[in-house]
């Protein structure tokens, strides 16, 4: 085989399911731990052509959704770890996190409302950011958290709680 896409493989369509089942919620991850639309995009296509070496390479069962999210969070940390990176990055961008069926407590969620929850989580820490959307927006286990990230269970639970003191202090400024 020449290395190029075929896509009429059997590991071209799983991929591609995969492609499908991971990509919105990845994009999202990246999106709120680079907070730049389109390095978003750039590292979350990067994580899938790292799956399909990955995928054809691999003989044994794999969990693809925690793969993949550790290496979207490794991604994300490299690209911020660039020279480059410090250099440009000047301008925040928000990603929208929004239900598509909003609650009615959720939909009185005024812009100002969300401006302050945007500064109150821009203030945190990267791995504090990591840990919190990993375990809130994720809703991953602590336990999962820990192992994907390299760390205790303990710091995971460390990080999490300075990360909501530091959410909630933010918010009480507002109120």
């Amino acid at each position: 085989m020449d290395g190029r896409l075929d896509d009429r493989s059997p590991w071209y369509a799983q991929c591609e399911a995969l492609y499908r089942e991971h990509a919105p919620r990845l994009l999202r991850l990246c999106r709120l731990l680079l907070r730049h639309s389109q390095e978003a995009e750039d590292v979350t296509h990067e994580v899938f052509l790292k799956l399909v070496e990955s995928y054809r390479a691999t003989d044994r069962a794999v969990a693809w959704g925690p793969w993949l999210t550790r290496v979207a969070v490794n991604a994300c940390r490299d690209r911020q770890r660039a020279a480059w990176w410090r250099l440009w990055h000047g301008a925040l961008e928000e990603v929208e996190i929004v239900d598509r069926d909003p609650t009615p407590e959720a939909a009185t969620l005024t812009g100002e409302t969300r401006e302050h929850i945007w500064r109150a989580f821009r203030r945190l820490s990267q791995r504090q950011r990591e840990v919190f959307v990993l375990r809130h927006l994720e809703a991953w286990s602590t336990q999962h958290v820990a192992e994907v990230l390299g760390l205790s269970p303990g710091s995971v639970k460390r990080h999490l709680f300075r990360a909501v003191a530091c959410l909630r202090k933010g918010l009480e400024e507002h109120s």
